[in-house]
C-alpha cells in the first residue's frame, strides 16, 4: 500500500478550527463531508463549541477518543507548529494545512513553514499544503475542498492553482461524462513532494489518468524519474505555465540564455512520457480520451467523413499534429466502394459523398472495413454524425441510435481508438441529440471541435510511444576519465571555473567525441608558426585561450582562414592586443592569457548547430540541441532534454527542431550525418553525467556534414566551490 493511502483514503477527520460560521472553511468542510455520505467519523475541534452540525465538538485533538487518519487545519500560519505537533501526539498521519502567510509570503513566512515541517518530521506526521486548496477523493466520500457534485470516476488531479481546479472540476460537470477520483491542491509543496503525489496516483487503483497543472516543483528530478515510471502504466497530462518566462540574464553561455523554464520542461516532461497540453481549454479532453482509449499502435489514422470540407481540414489537422494518413489496403478500398456512392472518395481520408444521407447505419459498415485493415492503428469519424435525426428526418434517430452501439462494439472488438467529432457534439451533455449521448455513454469521446479530436489522437499516439520508449541503460551514466580529473584537478588548484579550450577538447577526445586536431601556443607569434607548419601549413583558425574571456568573438579573439607565415603572425599579435583591449574595458586589467590556440579550419559547408548543456535548478543537468551560429539566440530553434540520454531521445530531439528538414538536405544539399550527431549528444551527455561538476557545456557551432561532424569551438564552465 502507499504510504499516503491512509490520508487519501481516511477513515476519520479532525477539522482544526471547526466552526459554526457558514462562510468558514471549518463550517463548509464539515457540511460537505456530511452532505456527500463520509462514512468514517467527524471531529470538529474548537474549544469554544459543544456541536457543530449535528457533530460533537472537542477542545483539543488530544480530547478525541477515537483515533485520528486525516487533520483539515483551518487556523491562521502562526499557529502550525503547535498544531503539528498535537498532530503528532494524536496519531495524526496527514495534515492538510489550509492557511497561506507561509513561505510564498517572504523571510519570515519561510522560517514560520520551516518551523512546521520540522515539527512535522519529528512527529511523523505528512503535511498537504500550506497554502493549499485542500483535497477530495470521491471514491472514500472525503470531500475537504467543497466542490459541490462531484462525479466519481478515474481522473486524479494535481494542481498549484485552486481556480485551475475550479475549471477542470466544472468542466467535467459540464461534459456530465467525465469523473474524478482524488484532487490535491499542491500549495507550498512544503513537505509531501509532486513526485510523492505521483507515487500515489500511479498505485491508487481508482485513478486511471492524472492531471498536473504545474508552475513549479521543488524536486523536479525526482519528479521526471517517477514520471518516467509512471508513464508506462497510467498517462499523465501536464499543463505548465510560464511559457513565455525570459532565459536567465545571468548565464554565461548560449546555451543557459537559451535555457527558459517553459522550453526546458516542454522538453524534459515529454521525454519522461508525459502527455502536454498545450491549451487551458485541451486539458480535461486529453485526459478523457485517455481514460476512455489505449495507447495507439502507432500514428496511421483512417478519417471517415462524410463532406469533402471536414475530410481536408481533419488531413491538414493530423498533419500538423504529427500524425499520418494510414494508407487503405486494396481490400479496403473494394470493401468500402461496394457499399458506396460512386462519387465517394474511398481512399483516405474517405468521404461517404451522401451514402449516409438516407441511412447513417453506413457509418458502421464503414468503420467495421477501416478498423479490420492492419495499416490503420485509429479511426475519426467526422461530419454530421449523430445530428441526422436533426438535420434530415426524426426517423433516421433511431437508426443512429443502433449505428452508435455498434461502433462502440467495433471500438471493444478491434482493440483501436475510435473518436468521433460532429457538429452537434457540444461539449455541454444536455445538449447533444440522443444518438451522441450514447455513443459517449459507451466509451466513445464526441467533440464538438475537429481540430480537439486531432489533439486527443495525437495524445493516444504519444502515449503508445511514451509506453514503448527504451529505459536508460547503464551505458548513459558515463565513466570519470582520468585526463579530465587531471584537468578538474588543474583548475581547482588555480581556483578557477572556466575550462580552457585545449583542456576541453581533451575532456572531450576522452569522451569519445573527436575533435579536430589542434596545437596549443604558449609564448609568441614564432611558436604560432611552428603550430601553423606543424599542421601542415593549412588554412587555420587561431582562437585566444584567456580564463577571462568567454565569448572570444566579442573581443576580436577569433581570426580565420589563415593560410600563410606573415597572416599566422599578424594574426597572432592582433587577437593579444584586441584581448587586451576587451578585458581592460570589461574587467578593469589586462587580461590572464594563457596563449592562442591554433587548429586547421574545418571544410567548407555543414549545416551550424548547437549542442550544450546547462544546469536547470529543478530538474538537474539538461543537454540542448539545435541550429546553431551567431543567431541561435534570435531563432532560439532549440530543444532540451534531462540527463542521461537515450539513442531514442537523442533522434527525437533531430525530429523535434522547426527546421528540423534542414537536417535532411534542403535546394540539393546532402542530408546531414544524424547518426554522428547523434554520437556526439551520447557523447556529450556521458561526460557531463560522469562529471557533475561540469555547470555550462557548449560547442557553439558544430558543423553537421554529410559525414562526420566538426566541433570548431568548445566551452566548458564548472560549477563554483564557493
Amino acid at each position: 500500500m502507499n504510504a499516503l493511502h491512509p490520508i487519501f483514503y481516511p477513515g476519520s477527520i479532525a477539522v482544526v478550527g471547526a466552526s459554526k460560521d457558514p462562510t468558514k472553511r471549518g463550517f463548509r468542510s464539515i457540511e460537505k463531508l456530511l452532505e456527500d455520505g463520509f462514512k468514517g467519523a467527524i471531529y470538529p475541534v474548537n474549544p469554544k463549541e459543544a456541536e457543530i452540525l449535528g457533530q460533537r465538538a472537542f477542545a483539543s485533538l488530544a480530547d478525541i477518543p477515537g483515533s485520528v487518519d486525516l487533520a483539515l487545519i483551518c487556523t491562521p500560519a502562526k499557529t502550525l507548529p503547535g498544531v503539528i505537533a498535537q498532530c503528532g501526539a494524536k496519531g495524526v498521519k496527514g495534515a492538510v494545512v489550509l492557511a497561506g502567510g507561509f513561505a510564498e509570503a517572504g523571510a519570515e513566512g519561510r522560517q514560520l513553514q520551516q518551523q512546521m515541517v520540522d515539527e512535522a518530521i519529528r512527529q511523523g506526521v505528512r503535511i498537504i499544503g500550506p497554502n493549499t486548496s485542500g483535497m477530495f477523493n470521491t471514491h472514500a466520500a472525503c470531500n475537504i475542498v467543497g466542490f459541490s457534485h462531484l462525479k466519481p470516476g478515474g481522473i486524479g488531479l494535481l494542481s498549484q492553482s485552486g481556480n485551475m481546479a475550479l475549471s477542470l472540476v466544472t468542466e467535467a460537470q459540464a461534459n456530465g461524462h467525465v469523473g474524478l477520483s482524488t484532487y490535491v491542491g499542491i500549495g507550498n509543496e512544503a513537505d509531501i513532494r509532486f513526485h510523492e503525489y505521483l507515487e500515489y496516483f500511479r498505485d491508487d487503483t481508482n485513478t486511471s489518468v492524472v492531471i498536473a497543472y504545474v508552475e513549479g516543483m521543488r524536486d523536479g528530478r525526482r519528479f521526471l524519474e517517477t514520471l518516467r515510471r509512471m508513464t508506462r502504466e497510467k498517462p499523465v497530462v501536464i499543463y505548465k505555465s510560464g511559457r513565455t518566462s525570459a532565459g536567465r540574464s545571468s548565464a554565461q553561455s548560449h546555451t543557459g540564455a537559451l535555457a527558459g523554464d517553459y522550453a526546458v520542461s516542454a522538453g524534459v516532461l515529454k521525454q519522461a512520457g508525459a502527455i502536454l497540453a498545450h491549451k487551458s481549454d485541451e486539458i480535461l479532453a486529453l485526459a478523457e480520451a485517455l481514460s476512455l482509449l489505449g495507447p495507439m499502435a502507432s500514428r496511421r489514422v483512417a478519417v471517415l467523413a462524410d463532406g469533402g470540407g471536414h475530410a481536408t481540414i481533419a488531413a491538414d489537422a493530423l498533419t500538423e499534429h504529427g500524425l499520418m494518413l494510414a494508407q487503405l489496403g486494396e481490400g479496403t478500398r473494394k470493401g468500402l466502394a461496394a457499399i458506396l456512392p460512386a462519387s465517394a472518395a474511398v481512399v483516405n481520408p474517405v468521404d461517404v459523398a451522401g451514402g449516409t444521407d438516407s441511412n447513417p447505419a453506413v457509418f458502421a459498415d464503414c468503420a467495421r472495413i477501416l478498423l479490420a485493415d492492419a495499416g490503420v492503428d485509429a479511426l475519426l469519424v467526422t461530419g454530421l454524425f449523430g445530428g441526422y435525426g436533426v438535420r434530415f428526418s426524426q426517423t433516421l434517430t433511431p437508426i443512429e441510435m443502433q449505428t452508435s452501439e455498434r461502433i462502440a462494439k467495433l471500438h471493444q472488438e478491434f482493440g483501436k481508438p475510435v473518436l468521433v467529432h460532429s457538429l452537434y457534439g457540444s461539449l455541454y451533455a444536455d445538449l447533444r441529440p440522443r444518438p451522441l449521448a450514447l455513443i459517449r455513454e459507451q466509451g466513445i469521446p464526441v467533440y464538438d471541435s475537429l481540430e480537439r479530436a486531432v489533439r486527443c489522437l495525437q495524445a493516444l499516439a504519444e502515449f503508445g510511444e511514451a509506453r514503448r520508449r527504451p529505459a536508460v541503460s547503464g551505458d548513459a551514466q558515463g565513466a570519470r576519465s582520468k585526463g579530465f580529473e587531471k584537468v578538474l584537478a588543474v583548475c581547482r588548484r588555480e581556483r578557477r571555473t572556466v575550462v580552457l579550450e585545449h583542456e576541453a577538447r581533451l575532456a572531450l577526445e576522452q569522451a569519445g567525441v573527436k575533435t579536430a586536431a589542434s596545437a596549443l601556443v604558449a609564448a609568441d607569434a614564432d611558436e604560432a608558426v611552428t603550430a601553423f607548419k606543424t599542421l601542415g601549413s593549412v588554412p587555420v583558425a587561431m582562437k585566444v585561450v584567456s580564463v577571462d574571456i568567454i565569448h572570444k568573438t566579442d573581443a576580436g579573439g577569433v581570426k580565420l582562414n589563415l593560410a600563410d607565415e606573415p597572416g599566422v603572425r599578424d594574426a597572432f599579435a592582433e587577437i593579444v592586443a584586441g584581448a587586451r583591449r576587451y578585458s581592460q574595458q570589461h574587467h578593469g586589467r589586462a587580461p590572464d592569457i594563457t596563449g592562442v590556440l591554433v587548429t586547421p579550419m574545418a571544410p567548407k559547408g555543414g549545416v551550424e548547430i548547437i549542442i550544450g548543456v546547462v544546469h536547470d535548478p529543478s530538474y538537474g543537468p539538461v543537454l540542448m540541441f539545435g541550429l546553431g551560429g551567431v543567431l541561435v539566440e534570435v531563432l532560439k530553434d532549440v530543444v532540451f532534454r534531462s540527463l542521461p540520454l537515450t539513442e531514442a531521445d537523442a533522434r527525437s530531439m533531430l525530429e523535434e527542431i522547426r527546421a528540423s528538414k534542414i537536417l535532411d538536405g534542403v535546394r540539393g544539399a546532402l542530408p546531414t550525418d544524424k547518426d554522428a550527431l547523434v554520437r556526439l549528444m551520447l557523447g556529450i551527455s556521458a561526460l557531463c553525467t560522469a562529471f557533475p561538476e561540469i555547470a555550462e557545456l557548449d560547442l557553439n557551432p558544430v558543423l553537421a556534414y554529410p559525414e562526420g561532424v566538426g566541433i570548431l569551438d568548445v566551452r566548458i564552465l564548472l560549477e563554483d566551490d564557493d
